[in-house]
């Protein structure tokens, strides 16, 4: 398990760029990045369970470890979804299950620094190297228009 770190500063309010990550219809536009037609089901509270789900049923089941509104959110991946349910965990899902992904919002004068970080086994090292920054850039973009 290898931690990658990602950072972007947006010319936005806070409460802009934390809409643009998780409001439903702002967030299927950047993580398309990654895979299109991908949504998550969720309450979005902290504690609560989430799952990044693609259109064909697979994904994350995941929990949402810690909230700060506007400011920072933590999910913490637990295992994968096929046909859009939990599946149980197995040797290759128990290398990762626990790992973390975190979203950071600080201020810089008129900006805002985007800083996230993931836990990622590292032969998907280089696809989260090359796309991470490309879905840093649609928020930027859906951010500051």
């Amino acid at each position: 398990m290898e931690t990658l770190e990602f950072t972007i500063r947006i010319k936005a309010s806070k409460e802009k760029v934390w809409s643009v990550l998780w409001d439903d219809k702002n967030y299927r536009k950047w993580v398309n990045v990654f895979c299109e037609g991908s949504y998550a089901e969720s309450n979005w509270n902290e504690g609560d369970k989430i799952h990044f789900i693609s259109p064909d049923g697979r994904g994350m089941n995941s929990i949402i470890e810690k909230k700060i509104p506007n400011e920072y959110m933590a999910f913490k991946h637990m295992g994968e979804l096929e046909n859009f349910k939990e599946v149980p965990l197995n040797a290759e899902t128990e290398k990762w299950s626990g790992s973390m992904e975190t979203y950071r919002l600080t201020p810089d004068d008129e900006f805002i620094v985007l800083t996230t970080q993931m836990d990622i086994d590292e032969k998907y090292n280089d696809y989260f190297k090359d796309t991470f920054p490309k879905a840093l850039e649609v928020i930027k973009e859906l951010s500051e228009n």
